[in-house]
C-alpha cells in the first residue's frame, strides 16, 4: 500500500455507516467523520450519530485497485476529475481526524469561498446581501475538504490560537472585535 491515497466515495443516501463497514471488512483503511445532534421523539430524547459529509465516505487504497472499491454495495463511485479518481490530500483527512477525536462539539458547514457573496437569512441583518470579509470574536475553526466544496465548524478554546505572522495590519474591518464585516453589495 506505497501508493496508497485518500479518496471521496459517494455513496447512496443513508449507505455511508455500511459502505464504510463493508469496506473495513474488505480490509480498506475507512473514515466516516460523524457528529452527534440531539432528536426529540414524542417519548424521548436521544443523541443520534449524522455522517459530516452526508453521501460521501473516505478510503485509502491504490487507484488501481479501484474495481475492489466499486464492487461495494450502497457504494455509486469515486469523486473524481475527469475520468481519474481525484486523491484527498493526507493532510486534509489528518486535519479532518484530530477534530473528530479531540472531543469538542462540531457540525456540517457550508463551504465559503474568499469574498464570495452571502445572503443573511436571520437576524437583525435578515435579507442583506454582501460580501464576507472577517468574522471576529470567534472561536470556531472551520475544516474543509476542497475536493468536495464541503467543510465542518468545530468549536475551539481561543487560547489554542496562534498567528503564523504577528505581524497584522488593522483595518476598518478588524478594529472592532465584536464586527462581522459585510461588504454591502449595491
Amino acid at each position: 500500500m506505497a501508493d496508497a491515497q485518500w479518496f471521496a466515495l459517494v455513496v447512496k443516501p443513508r449507505h455511508e455507516k455500511v459502505v464504510e463497514s463493508t469496506l473495513r471488512i474488505k480490509g480498506l483503511e475507512t473514515f466516516l467523520p460523524l457528529y452527534s445532534e440531539q432528536r426529540q421523539w414524542a417519548d424521548r430524547k436521544a443523541d443520534v450519530s449524522f455522517p459530516l459529509f452526508p453521501r460521501y465516505v473516505f478510503s485509502r487504497f491504490e487507484a488501481g485497485t479501484r474495481s475492489h472499491v466499486l464492487s461495494t454495495p450502497g457504494l455509486i463511485d469515486i469523486v473524481r476529475c475527469g475520468k481519474e479518481p481525484a486523491a484527498i490530500p493526507d493532510e486534509e483527512v489528518a486535519a479532518l481526524k484530530v477534530a473528530v477525536n479531540c472531543g469538542q462539539p462540531l457540525e456540517p458547514w457550508p463551504h465559503l469561498a474568499v469574498g464570495e457573496v452571502v445572503e443573511m437569512d436571520g437576524g437583525p441583518l435578515m435579507g442583506l446581501t454582501g460580501r464576507v470579509l472577517e468574522l471576529k470574536n470567534s472561536a470556531r475553526l472551520v475544516l474543509s475538504v476542497n475536493l468536495l466544496n464541503r467543510s465542518i465548524l468545530i468549536e475551539i478554546d481561543r487560547e489554542w490560537i496562534r498567528p503564523l505572522s504577528s505581524r497584522r495590519v488593522p483595518t476598518p474591518a478588524t478594529m472592532h472585535p465584536y464586527s462581522l464585516a459585510l461588504q454591502r453589495m449595491s
